[in-house]
Parts: structure tokens; C-alpha cells; sequence
């Protein structure tokens, strides 16, 4: 059956429309083409005609005159735009002309860094010219190491093998610098918050390095689309950018669907759960053999769906290699092996978190589900874009959760529909960031006086004086040189707050490494006792060893899976900044946050049902951030006839609303933001509500949510006000047994008490 016949049998089935708030058709559109510049090679459009590829697309070739012409671009059309070109057609032009330039090609992921590679070579292959590309990465053997430098027209590679294994050794690749002409930096919009600030000051050492070895390269950045595709892009690589944002690719049709689970229980508010509904849905796809891919928000949702859809397919009797999960965490060689069964059609289903959500190569799937709203406007289009690659009818269905978010989305489709995507936003200057990286720049080359990085030269001679206080440089003759003992670069993580990850081993199969798991999530993904699940295979978690970054597990065979708990101290460093809002006060600074896994509960497969739970035994951990607050008068329980249960119910029903639409006001990702009540605060003794940033340092969130303060509580009004709930349900203000029966009223209460007039 092809797509055309289930969007049909949807239409036609009337318990299935019941439960939608929307069915939008986005219509197809065809191809625009602009022809070859004739300042191409005439090898190169010989070996793309070669490729299939008879024309440009208008987009592409306005972005090829643009290089052509010495501009910096950044190119932002929708996935399977052909953005490729873009870059490859004018970097190959030069490498034709200039056997002796040089381009740097920087992918978020080592997948996409092999994925681009593997395009890029049959390209080649048809110049019949020797251009030497290759992936330089953590894993790229020593041994082949010395010929990339050497012989590496293009290199590809990531920021964080740039950061680590290419800047700091610098001397061993003159070559390369002295003749490199172009920086691709690719999915531009995925360097949002700390990743992307931590990559701007990347960038800076990189061309610090190149004009010590006296090259100055163009840029070409891609992305998917964002509402300030050039504001960032700018921001991340410090120079003016052309942007082409016309796209000329020809598109299908598209049905874009909104649908929320019917309610189970009116007075609760509780509906019938996301991830069942999402597998009986890609079930039914399945068997109706249209090849399908469901987006899950966590890690540990993949593999429950996972789960449930290959013992779908095994009651079907068929292979239940036909479903695959797909996330971090994998090896390599398995994500390998699942984007090629994609693409020959041998993975039917795969159920992936957003590693997918990037340019990988996975062929011409028909249908995306996603299993809750991708946490931003911009995230969800990318997801949707992985249907109907090749110009056929696509469909594509957003399940929304309980969640107050995604609740608040399906209710409002027209705020998704109708909203331009987000602003990404990047802060190059937060101090924790930029003091880290200018001890990298100056292990990499001394700083001299009047040098200026990032900042202007008196700001950046202060910060590199307050590092020679603290003998981590040196200064002479009027440079700062670096005099620490330690080699910086391997101490700080671009994307968390804490360099390397845990590795997971099988203690049954001899250790071997079944998958790994990021540092900070440790704690909550894999303590002991833990159920630690892997392509639906199940394990336990004997022993975690935070030091030696190693878990240790075992299979075994469980109905059930497990889900922790956080216990989190606050603690006020320094207040930036008050002001006096109706009857209450809000806030933004520095805070310490603490925080320490409790308790863990069992979960029924199937039934959801919570079957017991057990005590987690580890050490607590401690982040410097930034965060915004409310405080509320220390008699506001009494103003209100409260008693300290009730007002405790209704701070906490507070803070899970506002972590709810805090993301869609400043415009950032759910787990970027984090919410904590305290019926009474330290120092203050006050009833305060706190939103936090989950990076060290912060990322410059806190400052847009205490500037946005009177639109969010608005919009806590409008959750709450309209959800139809009598007390409060999962879907406004969040679990009931953390707010109790009189959490919604007291929160409206406290929200009228913090606004302005």
C-alpha cells in the first residue's frame, strides 16, 4: 500500500479524526532551476551530469556565485534541499584550479561527517582527478593520521577533533593552514546555546592560527531553517555572510497532522499514553509494508517503542529485524548498519531521538511520527522533513503527550503552523566559555599586547592578567605565554559540562562495550540496578564507577523498566538583577545547584503502572549557573488563607507550568531550562520559584526570561485557565501527586499576585 491509500483510510476513519486538532496539506511545488556559471570547470559539470545531476537549483546556484564572488553564505533551505552542492561545487571549482588549497568541513556528528564523505567521493571519482578527501576523527587510526595532513585537500571532521586534535598541534599541519580557502560549517542551526557558543570560540582560535600561517578562508554555512539564519551565523564566525534562503528544490505534498490521545480519565485529565498510541500507529504502517520513522524525546522512550513495535512485528510473523532503534549511545558500526537497512529498504521502522533529526543519508522514507512535540519550532519541521525525501506524498503525525507543552501546542496549532521558526541564540562571551578557550588559544600561540579575542583588547589583556595571577600563564615581553603543566583543550567539553562519557560493558560477553551515555546522565540513566535498555535488549546495571567512567552490566529478562529520581538544592550566589512585579519580586544571577539521584521506580511494560522501587547511592554534584526567580511576601500563604501543604502544592504546580512555556517564550530547547519550588528559600525565607540553566555558566537564557517575565505568566494564565481539568492534571500543571488537589488554583493565585497591573 503506498501513502496515498493509508492518508485515505485516515480520512475515512472517524475515531482516528475524533482525536485531531488539525490536518494541514502543505500542496507540492516544482523544481526552479538557474543553469551552471560558466566560470565552472568544465570537468566538474561534466562529472555532476555524470552524477545525475543535469542542473543547479536556483538556491544553488545563487550560492555558488556568492563563493565564487570571495562572499562568505550561509545557505537555509528545508532537509533534501541539496544544500551539498552548495559547498562542494565551489570547493571543488578551487581544488580543480588550485591543486594546492585546502578546505575544512565541520559536521556536528561523526555520522554525517562519514555520511558527507562517502557523497563527496563518488563525486570525485567521476573527476578522475586525485583530491584527496578524508574524515579526521576519533576514529581514524594513528597510523593514517600523517597522511591526512599531508594529503588532505578536504578535511572532515567535527568541532570538538578540531578543538582537541588539530588546533592545539597546529605545528605538524602548516601545510594545511597556509592554504586553506574555505571552512564548510554544516547544520548551523544545531550550534544553538552551549554548543554553538563554544564553537564560535573554536572558530576564533582557528583563524587566530591562520593568519600566524597567513591564510584568511571564506565561510559557507548551512542550515535548516531558523528565523535568524544570519544573525547566527554571523555570531558563531564573527564576519558578514550572504544568505540564500530562496529554495528552488521541488517539494511533495505533504499532510501534516496534529493528534491528541483521547482522555482515559475526565477528572484526572489523563489521556491514553503518546508511546502507545505512536506504536499501534507505526504498527499499523508496518504492516501495511510503508517504511516509517517515529521520533521519541528521551532515550529510554526509543527503546520502550522499540520494544513494543518488534513484538508487533514478531505477532505478525515476521523478522523482527524489520524495527531498529536508533540513538546515542550506539556503536558506530550499529548506526552504520541501521542507516544502510534504511536505505535498501530492509529496516521498515526505526525509532530514533534526534540524532536523526540531521542531514543523514537514510533514503526516501514516507512517514514521521513523532511521539511528543520536538521541543521547538524549528526541531519539529526538521523531523517532519525526513518524510517524502523524493518529491512523494508525505505524512507525517505529531502525538502529543500529557506534557503541559505539547499540550499547549496541539491546543494552539496555529501557533505552530503560523509562527516563523525560533531564533537560535549564542552567547561567545560567556565568561566560563571564553576564559576556557583563550587558555586553549594561548597554549596554541602567545597572546600579544593589543590583541583582541573576541572581546576588545583592554577586556581580554584583563581576563589573560587574572589567568597569569592564578600561574596558568605567563607573561614576557609583552606576550602572555602558556605556563601550566596541563594540555587545556582535553579538559573542556564543547557540548556538556563534563569531558568524556561513561562506557557501558557486558560483564557476560567478556566486557564488551554495548553503548555509552554522557557523563552528567550517568547518574540518572545507568546506577546500580538500573534497567539499561539496548536495541530492546535488557540489562542490568551492577556497578556504576564514576571515576573510571565504566558501567558494568548484564542481560537480563524483566516486564518492567526504570525511571529516577532528583533530589535539588539551590543556593543564591549573586543577585544581577531585581525588580518589584505586582505583589512579588523577580530576580536573575548566579546560582549553585546541587543535585543527587534518590530513588528509582520500577515501571510495568504495558500497564505504565509503578510495580516498586529502590534507593540510589551516589555522590551528589555541584553546577555554578544562572538562573531567574520569583519570590513571593514572606505572609503570601496567609494572604491567600494557604496552609504550608496547600501553598507548597501550589508553588510546585507554578514551576512545572512556567518550565512548560518558558521554552516557547525565550525560545530554547525543554531540557535547557530546569524548574525547582522552595516553600522557603535560603537567606531569604522566602516562597520562591526558580528557573535554572542546566549549562555551567549559563548560555544567556536567564536574562531573556526575566525580560520576558509578563508574557510568561500570561501564558501560565492561558495553560491553566484552559485546560479543562477541575484540579489540575499532567496536562496544565503536572503530576497530582506533586500538587495535590488545590496546586491550580493556587498557582492562578500566585501567577495573578506576580503580574504587573
Amino acid at each position: 500500500m503506498n501513502v496515498s491509500h493509508a492518508v485515505d483510510r485516515l480520512k475515512a476513519d472517524p475515531g482516528f479524526r475524533r482525536n485531531l486538532t488539525a490536518w494541514r496539506s502543505i500542496p507540492p511545488r516544482p523544481a526552479r532551476y538557474g543553469g551552471f556559471p560558466e566560470a565552472l570547470d568544465p570537468r566538474l559539470v561534466e562529472g555532476l551530469r555524470q552524477r545525475g545531476i543535469h542542473d543547479l537549483y536556483t538556491h544553488q546556484r545563487e550560492a555558488v556565485d556568492a563563493v565564487l564572488a570571495g562572499e562568505n553564505v550561509c545557505v537555509v533551505t528545508p532537509t533534501a534541499s541539496g544544500k551539498t552542492l552548495c559547498y562542494n561545487v565551489p570547493v571543488l571549482n578551487r581544488l580543480l584550479d588550485n591543486p594546492k588549497a585546502r578546505a575544512l568541513y565541520l559536521f556536528p556528528t561523526k555520522a554525517l561527517s562519514q555520511d558527507q564523505v562517502q557523497e563527496l567521493k563518488g563525486t570525485i571519482d567521476e573527476l578522475k582527478v586525485k583530491i584527496g578527501t578524508y574524515t579526521f576523527d576519533g576514529d581514524t587510526p594513528p597510523s593514517a593520521r600523517k597522511a591526512v595532513r599531508s594529503a588532505g585537500h578536504i578535511v572532515v571532521t567535527n568541532p570538538d577533533m578540531l578543538h582537541t586534535g588539530i588546533l592545539p598541534h597546529h605545528t605538524i599541519w602548516i601545510r594545511f593552514f597556509e592554504n586553506l580557502e574555505f571552512i564548510v560549517i554544516d547544520e548551523v542551526h544545531h550550534y544553538r546555546g552551549v554548543f554553538g557558543s563554544h564553537l564560535a570560540n573554536v572558530l576564533r582560535r582557528l583563524r587566530r592560527i591562520c593568519a600566524f600561517y597567513g591564510s584568511k578562508p571564506r565561510f559557507i554555512c548551512c542550515s535548516a531553517t531558523i528565523a535568524n539564519p544570519r544573525e547566527m551565523a554571523e555570531r558563531i564566525i564573527e564576519e558578514k555572510v550572504h544568505l540564500v534562503n530562496d529554495n528552488g528544490a521541488p517539494t511533495g505534498e505533504k499532510h501534516f497532522l496534529f493528534y491528541n490521545p483521547p482522555v482515559v480519565n475526565t477528572e484526572l485529565g489523563i489521556r491514553k499514553s503518546a508511546v502507545k498510541e505512536a506504536s499501534r500507529i507505526a504498527g499499523q504502517l508496518l504492516s501495511r509494508d510503508i517504511q516509517s520513522i517515529v521520533f521519541a524525546r528521551s532515550r529510554l522512550r526509543v527503546e520502550i517503542l522499540t520494544t513494543y513495535l518488534k513484538e508487533a512485528v514478531r505477532k505478525m510473523g515476521r523478522d523482527h529485524r524489520l524495527v531498529r532503534g536508533y540513538r546515542g549511545g550506539y556503536l558506530p558500526t550499529e548506526r552504520r548498519e541501521i542507516e544502510r537497512g534504511l536505505r535498501e529498504g530492509k529496516v521498515m521502522t526505526v525509532v530514533s531521538t534526534n540524532a536523526l533529526e540531521l542531514g543523514i543519508d537514510i533514503g526516501a522514507l514516507d512517514v514521521c511520527i513523532m511521539t511528543g512535540y520536538a521541543g521547538s519550532v524549528a526541531s519539529t519541521w526538521q523531523q517532519a522533513g525526513r518524510a517524502g525525501r523524493r518529491n512523494n506524498v508525505a505524512l507525517v503525525v505529531l502525538i502529543a503527550t500529557s506534557a503541559p507543552l505539547d499540550q499547549y501546542i496541539i491546543a494552539h496549532p496555529e501557533y505552530f503552523f503560523d509562527q516563523p521558526p525560533e531564533s537560535g541564540t549564542v552567547d561567545p562571551n560567556n565568561l566560563i566559555i571564553l576564559a576556557s578557550h583563550m587558555k586553549c588559544a594561548a597554549f596554541e600561540l602567545p597572546f600579544e599586547e593589543g590583541e583582541g579575542f573576541g572581546l576588545d583588547p583592554h577586556s581580554t589583556g584583563e581576563i589573560l592578567d587574572y589567568l597569569c595571577e592564578n600561574r596558568v600563564l605567563r607573561k614576557a615581553r609583552g606576550k602572555w605565554h602558556w605556563s601550566a603543566d596541563t594540555y587545556p583543550a582535553g579538559d573542556i567539553s564543547l557540548r556538556t559540562a563534563a569531558p568524556g562519557n561513561v562506557v557501558i560493558l557486558d560483564t557476560s560477553d567478556n566486557g564488551r562495550v554495548i553503548g555509552e551515555v554522557d557523563f552528567f546522565a550517568a547518574p540518572v540513566e545507568v546506577y546500580q540496578n538500573a534497567i539499561y535498555l539496548h536495541e530492546s535488549k535488557q540489562y542490568t546495571i551492577e556497578t556504576l564507577d564514576l571515576e573510571d567512567r565504566k558501567a558494568y552490566a548484564r542481560p537480563v529478562e524483566v516486564d518492567y523498566y526504570t525511571d529516577a529520581e532528583m533530589k535539588v538544592d539551590l543556593r543564591v550566589l549573586d543577585e544581577l538583577e531585581q525588580r518589584e512585579t505586582g505583589g512579588a519580586q523577580r530576580c536573575f544571577g548566579e546560582l549553585s545547584v546541587t543535585w543527587l539521584p534518590t530513588i528509582y521506580k520500577k515501571i510495568k511494560f504495558g500497564s505504565h503502572e509503578n510495580v516498586g522501587w529502590g534507593e540510589i547511592h551516589l555522590p551528589e554534584q555541584t553546577m555554578h549557573t544562572r538562573g531567574y526567580w520569583v519570590e513571593f511576601p514572606e505572609d503570601v500563604g496567609h494572604h491567600f488563607g494557604m496552609k504550608q501543604e496547600e501553598l507548597g502544592e501550589a508553588l510546585n504546580a507554578l514551576a512545572n507550568a512556567l518550565r512548560q512555556v518558558a521554552p516557547v517564550q525565550v525560545l530554547c530547547d525543554p531540557t535547557d531550562i530546569r524548574a525547582q519550588a522552595m516553600l522557603k528559600a535560603p537567606v531569604s525565607a522566602r516562597s520562591t520559584v526558580y528557573l535554572y540553566e542546566t549549562y555551567p555558566g549559563g548560555v544567556g537564557l536567564s536574562e531573556k526570561l526575566f525580560a520576558h517575565h509578563d508574557r510568561m505568566l500570561d501564558a501560565v494564565c492561558n495553560l491553566l485557565s484552559d485546560c479543562t481539568c477541575k484540579e489540575g492534571c499532567p496536562s496544565c500543571v503536572g503530576p497530582m501527586l506533586e500538587v495535590g488537589i488545590s496546586g491550580k488554583q493556587g498557582a492562578l493565585r500566585l501567577v495573578g499576585l506576580a503580574q504587573n497591573g
